[in-house]
């Protein structure tokens, strides 16, 4: 097959359909009241047991066991496409080192002449206007045209950008657009500089996470907030045989290097299997150099930005006048 390689389709064939939508589409899944059974939440005659991972569409009437057949049949993704996925997704694929090819330049999404709908975005994920302010007035969150993403910037010492991670503000079946601009440097990724000189880093999966945790924290500006552009971690049971799992992130990695004044770190990623496990290499990476904070969301399975928007959320419940009966 032109663009993949035998050795990507092996590694893509070896993910679960249930494995894969657990770990990354787990929105999509919704028990059925057959045991070990769910369904998806936008084909409810799609039926799929979390043991064998059998999964059988009957309107369709087709079925299957792995992702990559899932992502062809169900998603309507390409054959191509769908392997490449599931490659960048598995934890059990390490890819081939290949001849080095020339570095795309760098570019930041042509802005848009005000943020009204990004704001409005953010403020609907619970989001508060200060941080969102803030955000902006450091020309690190801005509106981009022709789509209004929302576009998060990561600036080297210099406060030259150097990365940008685009989040589209209108979601289908619950997903969004998602990427990292062309040629962007993960090393140097989104970070919430603080208003004035301190000695902690509080360090996110992502940036909307770094948003939401401020905006839980009233808006405190007493840290750096900086956002790892995700993480790696194996499956959840697996044998770790990969080093690469362990290595410390790259975007703390060049932070810390450029801020030798941080003394602590503030671990806040998301309190599920992946971010447990990445929380835990941090920990044992940096811990006898700095201090080591360990903060995750209390709630099992979410992130700061599931907290914001239900507490947005709890709010708006609680501030609606009662009806009259």
């Amino acid at each position: 097959m032109p663009w993949v390689t035998e050795e990507e389709i092996q590694a893509a064939k070896n993910m679960t359909a249930y494995e894969y939508l657990r770990t990354h589409q787990a929105q999509r899944l919704q028990k059925t009241r057959t045991r070990n059974e769910w369904q998806l939440t936008d084909h409810d005659s799609f039926k799929i047991n979390e043991l064998s991972s059998k999964w059988h569409w009957k309107s369709r009437d087709i079925g299957g066991v792995s992702a990559l057949r899932f992502l062809i049949e169900v998603d309507g993704m390409k054959f191509t496409d769908a392997v490449k996925l599931l490659c960048e997704e598995s934890p059990s694929f390490i890819p081939t080192q290949s001849a080095e090819k020339e570095k795309p330049l760098f570019k930041l999404p042509e802005r848009y002449c005000n943020c009204r709908r990004i704001r409005a975005y953010l403020n609907h994920r619970g989001i508060s206007d200060e941080v969102i302010t803030y955000c902006i007035s450091h020309e690190i969150l801005y509106e981009s045209v022709p789509y209004h993403n929302a576009v998060f910037v990561g600036k080297d010492e210099s406060r030259k950008a150097r990365y940008a991670f685009l989040r589209g503000i209108y979601e289908k079946n619950g997903k969004g657009f998602k990427m990292e601009q062309t040629g962007s440097e993960k090393k140097y990724s989104f970070c919430i500089p603080p208003e004035r000189e301190t000695k902690r880093v509080a360090v996110y999966e992502a940036c909307i996470d770094a948003l939401a945790h401020m905006t839980l924290e009233e808006g405190k500006r007493d840290k750096y907030r900086l956002s790892l552009g995700g993480i790696a971690a194996p499956k959840e049971n697996a044998l770790i045989q990969s080093e690469r799992f362990k290595k410390p992130p790259d975007a703390l990695e060049e932070f810390l290097k450029n801020h030798p004044e941080i003394k602590e770190i503030e671990i806040c990623t998301d309190n599920d299997f992946a971010g447990r496990w990445a929380k835990e290499q941090m920990k044992k990476h940096y811990e006898g150099t700095y201090q080591i904070i360990c903060n995750l969301p209390e709630k099992e399975g979410e992130d700061y930005a599931d907290l914001a928007k239900e507490k947005k959320q709890a709010n708006k419940c609680r501030d609606r006048p009662l009806e009259r009966r």
